[in-house]
């Protein structure tokens, strides 16, 4: 009777346990939904500081906070979501959010912004609608040194130990997705859309960020697919597909003395359409920086115009084109690998490594490369300037190492 006794006290015991425990779990997630905060999904009305409201209090709350923007339109002017905040936020977004047409609306170059965070999740399903079309014309930053940057959909200034995932961005007036100061974050099943005449929406850009990783993502843009410019290290992508747009791309490069690209490494992604694959690139003339450690390997290429670019003399403006040959790029390359990668060139020149004759690229390794010239006119080729280097393996075009 006495061992029936424990038997029941402890089984009782666990159960109280149990209940007890799921309550607190729970009590630590809270939702803060932005009509409780007097947001309205009629595609008209601004929605700003209902948003701000309901992150100001998921902020300040102790356990998980779920910013909540349920099924509907909501009209938002640029919005900033900032922390340091009490514990993890997670940003869920079920509707569609649309940022205004005109440029005059916009104080900074950012429509939704998220800084100094740790811990953040944004995630949900929905849209995020830039309306570009109406901004695109605007964009002169080519010809006009006092331009104003168009807005960024969506940027992560000093986010940490984050998630982003299963979201659509669609015509963004600039780059969709922008991480700046960032480490640790991962981001997943995401499209980026946008019209590939549409001026520089890049998909995701990284700047002075870490440990960044990207996966099984759709990115069709009028830009680099996924830009990496100076303090990107140690990022890893895979299981994207590029195209329209230009590439996934490392650059450019050499604008500021002493920029630094390290330890990327770029897998299992299709480029279809797009008018490069793989690429570096830097400007010329350029300044000291350094761009190493970068593999880009098993990758298809279909009707790709670049598919493997290195060009140390990137200049997309006329007003750049004069200085052409004056001076060489300064940026050292170097221990770069480009394996298993195959599929059609809709260029002749299928291969271009075209490096700097100051600092010529080093330890270049093309591995078990196999592309078509997609045309008339014979095989496709490869092009080596400036160059130490080997290749491996199978080699169409021939290798130019």
């Amino acid at each position: 009777m006495v061992t029936l006794a424990y038997a029941i006290f402890g089984l009782c015991f666990l159960v109280f346990f149990s209940i007890a425990n799921a309550k607190y779990y729970h009590s630590q997630l809270k939702y803060f939904n932005v009509k409780d905060y007097g947001a309205v999904a009629d595609d008209k009305r601004d929605n700003s500081q209902a948003f701000l409201r309901a992150w100001y209090d998921g902020c300040r709350w102790g356990g998980r906070s779920v910013i909540y923007i349920p099924y509907g339109t909501y009209k938002l002017r640029e919005v900033s979501f900032e922390g340091p905040c009490n514990g993890m936020m997670i940003f869920v977004i079920k509707g569609v959010l649309k940022a205004p047409t005109h440029i005059s609306l916009f104080s900074t170059n950012t429509w939704i912004g998220f800084r100094y965070i740790d811990r953040l999740v944004v995630k949900g399903g929905g849209y995020l609608d830039g309306q570009g079309a109406a901004a695109w014309p605007y964009n002169d930053c080519s010809k006009n040194p006092k331009c104003m940057p168009l807005p960024v959909t969506m940027r992560f200034d000093f986010v940490t130990n984050s998630r982003i995932h299963h979201l659509r961005s669609i015509n963004s007036k600039n780059s969709h997705i922008n991480l700046f100061a960032c480490d640790n974050v991962n981001i997943s099943y995401v499209r980026l859309t946008a019209p590939d005449e549409s001026p520089n929406t890049d998909g995701i850009h990284i700047g002075l960020s870490t440990n960044i990783k990207i996966s099984r993502t759709v990115i069709q843009t009028g830009d680099d697919c996924i830009a990496m410019v100076t303090g990107s290290r140690n990022i890893e992508i895979s299981n994207v597909t590029c195209g329209p747009g230009h590439g996934i791309s490392i650059g450019s490069l050499g604008r500021t003395p002493g920029e630094v690209v390290t330890g990327i490494n770029v897998r299992n992604c299709t480029f279809i359409g797009s008018q490069n694959g793989a690429r570096i690139k830097t400007w010329a003339p350029s300044l000291s920086s350094v761009a190493s450690d970068i593999f880009f390997g098993d990758i298809y290429m279909e009707n790709v115009h670049n598919p493997i670019l290195i060009d140390q003399q990137y200049c997309p403006t006329p007003s750049c084109s004069d200085q052409l040959g004056q001076d060489n790029s300064k940026v050292q390359i170097s221990n770069v690998t480009f394996s298993n990668i195959w599929g059609t060139s809709s260029s002749k020149v299928a291969v271009t490594l075209k490096c700097s004759k100051l600092v010529p690229c080093k330890n270049v390794q093309l591995d078990n490369i196999n592309l078509k010239y997609h045309g008339r006119g014979g095989p496709a080729t490869s092009s080596c300037f400036n160059v130490i280097g080997d290749s491996y393996g199978r080699q169409s075009p021939p290798s130019c190492l």
